[in-house]
């Protein structure tokens, strides 16, 4: 299997690759053209000249072709363009040459190439590559005019000139240029392979690091965190920074998690120690028989309040197991106050409290699950009432503003210090004075609320002042 940094730098060399090549091709193609094309015209240029010069002094001088002053004008031009020019007669026999190349003088007597004479007496130009045998034995490159002159008062076609020039002139400057082209892409190709590496193992660098966290995550090193990327703004430093707080949201899932197993074990350690020692008291007989009935009793509420602890640990597991809150419903919110008001009133003449109401005489209509609500509602009524003073006032009252319905359960008791307000809603939380007094809470009812209201995407804020604590908690109206 390859690595992300084999493919991406497999990838980038490709299209380097490709790019060079295909550019290469192109070059080749284009500059051969230019090359060939620009000699072309030197040489078309030069025969054009030469044999407009030489109808000219043709008509003059008829002998002029065979004068030595004719022949050295010709072999210094040809000498300083680097061209072999060669004079003949219409039907190819050449009458005059010289090779500016090598700087000699050709023999007279030698045959042009059919193919140019044909179309040189045609009265037309002709280019092409062409031989000489005994002459010119390789390849040349050529351009064939033909030479006019009048006589006899007739104009007509009276010789030939031929301009050439060896290939390999052509090659060795299409060389040139190509061998240019290679070294600048050999060059260039070099560079954008190393900077392809570098790239594909900075962008797989810190893939492989955090693929390497996962697997200390997996084995239960929560502390790992990837560091080096702070200062990067780019997506691998984005990826990084998610990363982190990922590893840190589930660093504190796992302490909680580990803190809710240490007090689940606490609360369950307590009640079932309670009824073993009980029991057992009254079966080995530690226990005198007047007071089983006593004993009896106090099993009898700590299987209850075991009871109650693993009812609201389901309750909170399927809160917790919910992404949102249940259907959606609209429902008189101050009715399910009262309604729950009623449900505890056994709760509140036992603490022989007073309640106040503040309450609309028309209904609140709110949006949300009447159910959880409702339990809501009783989970602050039955907290209140167990955390007030007796002969005290429960209040509990129902406002509405900026589309919010407000419900409020206000209770006299202990001020709850500052900095406990924050932790009332966490889980298995209990006040030192609650641990005393509340033997029946197990810390749950408060997180319980706080769940369903945050499923409800609503809030609930708490004060506590001068004895007086008070929760209150919102609804959208319908």
């Amino acid at each position: 299997m390859r690595s992300v940094y084999q493919r991406q730098f497999i990838l980038m060399a490709s299209v380097v690759l490709l790019s060079f090549a295909l550019l290469g091709c192109a070059f080749i193609a284009l500059s051969y053209r230019y090359t060939v094309a620009e000699r072309q015209d030197t040489l078309a240029t030069n025969a054009e000249y030469i044999s407009s010069y030489t109808g000219a002094m043709r008509q003059l001088d008829p002998s002029v072709l065979s004068s030595s002053t004719f022949q050295r004008n010709i072999a210094a031009l040809a000498s300083v363009a680097n061209l072999s020019i060669i004079l003949a007669e219409t039907d190819g026999t050449m009458i005059y040459g010289f090779d500016g190349t090598t700087n000699t003088f050709l023999e007279g007597g030698a045959q042009l190439p059919s193919s140019f004479v044909s179309a040189v007496t045609s009265g037309r130009a002709y280019s092409g590559t062409f031989t000489i045998p005994g002459l010119y034995d390789e390849n040349r490159y050529g351009v064939g005019y033909p030479i006019s002159w009048v006589e006899n008062g007739q104009a007509g076609i009276g010789g030939i000139v031929l301009v050439s020039s060896d290939i390999s002139i052509l090659t060795q400057m299409w060389r040139v240029l190509a061998q240019i082209f290679f070294f600048t892409a050999v060059v260039v190709f070099i560079i954008a392979f190393i900077a392809s590496s570098i790239t594909s193992a900075r962008q797989a660098k810190p893939l492989h690091e955090m693929a390497q966290a996962v697997h200390k995550f997996g084995h239960g090193e929560f502390e790992t965190r990837l560091t080096g990327y702070e200062g990067r703004k780019d997506e691998i430093g984005e990826l990084a920074s998610a990363f982190n707080s990922m590893a840190d949201s589930l660093s504190k899932s796992e302490a909680r998690r580990s803190e809710f197993v240490a007090n689940v074990s606490h609360e369950l350690k307590t009640p079932m120690t309670t009824i073993a020692g009980f029991a057992d008291g009254i079966l080995d007989g530690t226990i005198p028989p007047e007071r089983e009935r006593e004993c009896l009793q106090i099993i009898s509420n700590e299987t209850r309040r075991l009871s109650r602890l693993v009812r609201r640990m389901l309750d909170l597991s399927r809160l917790e197991a919910a992404d949102r809150a249940g259907a959606q419903e609209q429902f008189n919110v101050t009715e399910v106050m009262l309604r729950v008001l009623v449900s505890l009133e056994s709760k509140i003449n036992s603490r022989q409290l007073d309640v106040d109401t503040d309450l609309p005489d028309n209904p609140v209509l709110v949006w949300g699950d009447p159910d959880s609500i409702t339990q809501v509602c009783y989970n602050l009524l039955d907290n209140a009432i167990k955390f007030s003073t007796p002969g005290s006032a429960l209040g509990i009252s129902v406002t509405t503003g900026g589309g919010k319905a407000h419900v409020s359960v206000r209770n006299h008791g202990e001020t709850i210090p500052e900095g406990e307000l924050s932790m009332l809603f966490d889980r298995f939380h209990k006040t030192d004075r609650s641990r005393s007094i509340d033997r029946d809470g197990v810390g749950l009812g408060l997180y319980i609320v706080k769940s369903i209201l945050d499923l409800h995407k609503e809030d609930i804020t708490v004060t506590s002042k001068d004895g007086v604590t008070e929760f209150t908690f919102t609804l959208t109206l319908a």
